[in-house]
This record gives C-alpha cells, structure tokens and sequence, in this order.
C-alpha cells in the first residue's frame, strides 16, 4: 500500500497555484494577494483632529480657565483654512485637517462648548488630540506582501492607498460531487434503501472552510457514463472536483470505472485508517485536477482534511503541507491496525488531554460532528495505552 506522505507528496506535486488576476476589490476578500502592496502618499495625507474640539495654540491656554474668539468651523473634507492665529481658536471636528498656525487640539469636553466665543477649562501641551501625516503610513511603505490573505482590514488598507484593483490569485473554484444510487436529496422522502446525501455538503462546506468556493452539483447513480456526463458538464466551472464514493472494489464503482481507462487518475489503497481507496489525477483539456474520495462520510471528510485541503491551499498560494499537528495526552486505550495510519476522532480540551469520541466507524457521522480533532496513531503503533502522549490535528 501507499504511504500516506507518498499520497500526499504526489499530489501536491501534481497542483499548482492558480494564476493571480486583477481583481476589483469587491472580488479579492479571500484571495491571496500576488503583489506588492504601497502607499503613493503619507498616511493620514495631512495632520487632522483625532475629536471634536477646539484647534488653538498651546501658548495661549497655559493658564486657564481662558476665553478665546472662535474664528472659524472646520468639519472633515474642509478644503479652505483660516490660520489660526495668537489669542484665537477654531471650531474643529473628528478628521477634520488642523489649519495652519494650531498646535493642539483641546477636547470639547475641556470647554463650555461656545460657537462664537469658548472658554477652556484645561490646558493641553502642544500635539494634543492631533494625527501626524504620516503617522500610520509614509509614502511608498510597502503595507501588504505577495502572500497575505486579504481580509475586512486588508481589504480597508488596500483602498485606503487608493487601490481600486489588486493582483491577487483568486479562490479556487471546486465542483463538489456525490455518487451512488442510494442517495437522496435531504428534505425529500427517503423511499426503501435510499439514504440522504450528506458528503456532498459536508465536503462543499469543507471547501468554504480552506478558503475557496464550492459549487455542490446533482448526485449521479452508480452508471459510469452518467457520472462523465455530469464531470463534463461541471469542468467548465472547475478549477478542481471533489467526488465521494465509487471508488472501491465492489461491483458498482462508476467512479472507478469511468476515469480508471483514461490513464490520467491513479486509484490505490493508501496506509490509513479511515479512508484507505483513493483516487487522484487530472481531467479534460485543462488538466483539473480530481480528488475521488471514498463513500463512507467519515473517509471522505478525513481524506479531505489530508489531501484536499494541502492541495487547495496551494492553489491559493499558501503554504502547503501535511496538516499541522500538536501533542495531546489520551484520555483511554486505542488500537489500530498494523502498517495504516490511523486517525481517529477525538475531543481535544484545553488541559491538553484527548478523548475518543464513541463510534469510530466510517459511517459514524454523528460522532464525527462531536469530535473536533483527529488522534493520529503511526503506522508501527497498535495499541497506545490511556494517558501517552499522542499526536492530534485540530479540526
């Protein structure tokens, strides 16, 4: 059998980061930013008032309480200024640019709040209450890297130096596809051996999670040439498809028997414990890549976080790997089977210990919706008594 890091390596060698695009900022939140990111000019651009207040010379309300003339308003976007000058103050408001000849802001809460005239209650040393230019940002300051994640605050930043577009590699677009002749559609009645689809939710939200879009399409039978028909039809939307079931050694396999004759998808039996049929490759005139995962819910979402997530995290251009893991102490015995990787669904608590959940067959759904990490059992190891120090991956 197949190693699990020869799987993973094979795949990772085979996806590449999709190309960046200039996207309009109503489009990049989420993308991963492929340029350099500068400011043309000082932020903020010009020095301006961090409150609503009164802008006057610090000299003239070193003793107070004092009453000076108010000469002007000034609200944010004010474009002309009176100079403010000895024995005068003026009206100003939050962001509002601090005219010429003020050197501190004092708090309208320091005043009587006069509109002609204002007396000031407290004096305030020179600099008070205002914003340098320049003080968040100088011009032509690198504020982002090629390789960030663009976010809310990102995304503020990048409009902030005045960026309308941004170079950046867009989210992955994944086709998510189930198959199997038993599934039916949740919220239809389920008629004599049917079950209700749940992989392909499971997965299109496992998608969304890693970052990219997920495009969940119609479930096919077990009929090798529906399941190409749907494929074909969902490859012009597809940067990568995430299928489920068919891909074992049981009589109807559509998976298996559709892509296995084109030479370009690999199936083979990977050392793991769930999920060990798996299928990989790529399809049509584009070469996307496809991740044929096994049926069973628990298989399915495990090799996902193994295999798909890595690969569409490089698609992303991130950093990719096997998913990071940290140490935990079991709480009760586990056994694995010799020679497979086992991954078993755990409760991870913040005293650092973890517990099996109750149920780890690959069916088992319910008791993987209550586990929120994966105890990882190596290969050689097939008993790990209560209270060793194993190792877990955070779900």
């Amino acid at each position: 059998m197949k190693s699990v890091d020869a799987h993973l390596a094979d795949i990772l060698a085979t996806v590449r980061p999709l190309a960046p695009l200039e996207l309009e900022l109503e489009r990049a939140l989420g993308t991963t930013l492929a340029e350099e990111v500068t400011s043309p000019v000082p932020l903020p651009p010009f020095d301006n008032s961090a409150m609503d207040g009164y802008a006057v010379r610090a000299a003239d309300i070193e003793r107070v309480p004092v009453r000076l003339p108010v000469i002007d308003d000034v609200a944010a976007g004010s474009r002309e200024l009176r100079a403010v000058g000895q024995g005068h103050a003026v009206r100003i408001m939050t962001g509002a640019p601090v005219p010429a000849g003020a050197d501190t802001v004092v708090p309208v809460e320091w005043t009587d709040g006069g509109t002609v005239a204002v007396t000031i209650d407290r004096s305030a040393p020179e600099g008070n209450a205002i914003r340098r230019a320049g003080e968040d940002v100088q011009a032509g300051e690198i504020v982002l890297k090629p390789g960030t994640v663009i976010g809310a605050a990102q995304l503020g930043i990048i409009a902030g130096v005045g960026r309308r577009r941004v170079k950046a590699r867009p989210l992955p677009r994944v086709v998510v596809l189930s198959t199997g002749a038993e599934l039916a559609e949740p919220g239809t009645p389920l008629q004599p051996g049917q079950i209700w689809d749940s992989n392909s939710y499971t997965l299109a939200a496992a998608v969304r999670e890693t970052g990219a879009e997920a495009f969940r399409a119609t479930t096919v039978n077990d009929d090798p040439a529906a399941f190409l028909d749907q494929l074909d039809a969902q490859l012009v939307r597809a940067d990568a498809v995430v299928t489920s079931g068919g891909v074992s050694m049981g009589a109807y396999e559509p998976v298996k028997e559709a892509l296995g004759p084109l030479g370009t998808v690999q199936f083979e039996k990977v050392a793991m414990q769930p999920g060990m049929p798996q299928g990989f490759g790529v399809v049509g005139e584009d070469q996307v890549p496809i991740f044929a995962l096994p049926g069973n819910p628990v298989s399915s979402f495990v090799s996902f976080m193994l295999f798909v997530r890595p690969a569409l995290r490089k698609m992303r251009g991130l950093p990719a790997g096997f998913p990071r893991t940290e140490e935990a102490y079991v709480i009760g015995a586990l056994r694995s089977p010799a020679g497979r990787r086992s991954f078993l669904r755990g409760v991870l608590a913040d005293d650092g210990t973890v517990t099996p959940v109750h149920g780890q067959g690959s069916h088992q759904l319910a008791a993987l919706a209550t586990a929120n990490a994966l105890i990882v059992v190596p290969e050689d190891v097939t008993e790990v008594p209560s209270g060793t120090a194993v190792e877990v991956i955070r779900l």
